[in-house]
């Protein structure tokens, strides 16, 4: 599964939640975690697995942060042979973070069997859910931080990005993405 959505959506909170709930059901569950890499010192922060502590402690999962290096796509240049390696080694589920900043850091799309685009309830006006680009590339929209006094701007995200999904092309003749 690719996972994608602009900082703050919580991304890596929704992975710990997640891959905790798979690997209680006996998965094996490995993240591959991009983070951005510093167009002036080269360095990462490689912070998303601090965000996943539990998860990092389970002997079922693998967590894996990489630097970007200056590729584009929200992936690094390897992610496609680490998601290789990862199912090779016994992972039953992969997970990929990609950096997910913005309009066009949709690569991982060719890579995974599922796209999913992380929202936060208040991630701007109706008009973001028919921006060609990376909203063409999810199989799934996810609304997170959906609950206490967002749950009304969750719900109404939810049906601007439905009724923005009607408008695009569809990629698949036997799925419609979700929202």
């Amino acid at each position: 599964l690719g996972l994608s959505g602009p900082p703050g959506a919580g991304k890596s909170t929704f992975i710990e939640c997640f891959g905790k709930m798979l690997t209680e059901r006996k998965y094996k569950v490995s993240v591959l975690a991009v983070d951005p890499s510093s167009s002036t010192s080269g360095g990462s922060l490689l912070g998303d697995k601090t965000r996943m502590t539990e998860l990092s402690r389970d002997m079922n999962a693998y967590i894996r942060p990489s630097p970007t290096r200056g590729t584009l796509g929200g992936v690094t240049r390897t992610t496609n042979e680490a998601i290789l390696l990862c199912e090779g080694g016994g992972y039953n589920v992969v997970l990929v973070e990609t950096v997910g900043v913005g309009q066009s850091e949709f690569a991982v799309a060719d890579m995974v069997d599922m796209f999913i685009l992380l929202l936060p309830p208040a991630g701007g006006d109706e008009l973001q859910g028919i921006k060609r680009g990376i909203i063409e590339m999810a199989d799934l929209v996810a609304i997170n931080k959906a609950d206490g006094d967002l749950v009304v701007p969750a719900r109404r995200i939810q049906a601007e990005y439905v009724s923005a999904m009607k408008l695009l092309r569809k990629r698949s003749k036997v799925w419609r993405p979700k929202v």
